[in-house]
């Protein structure tokens, strides 16, 4: 997702999207740690695309 498509999201809609991504994070450090993830990179996109949507979130609710 580019930053231009998340700050058209609603705040409800990046609620949910961090949540959705927080459980895919979760999904890959346990392939991790099964050994069964082959692309390690993939989870600091993860991280960093997290950030992203609560930098908006931020941005949006003024805090």
């Amino acid at each position: 997702m580019t930053i231009n498509e998340i700050r058209e999201l609603s705040l409800e809609e990046l609620e949910v999207k961090v949540n959705e991504l927080k459980q895919e994070l979760f999904n890959l450090k346990f392939q991790k740690t099964l050994g069964q993830l082959q692309n390690t990179a993939k989870i600091r996109d993860v991280k960093r695309t997290i950030a992203r949507l609560k930098t908006v979130v931020t941005e949006k609710t003024g805090k």
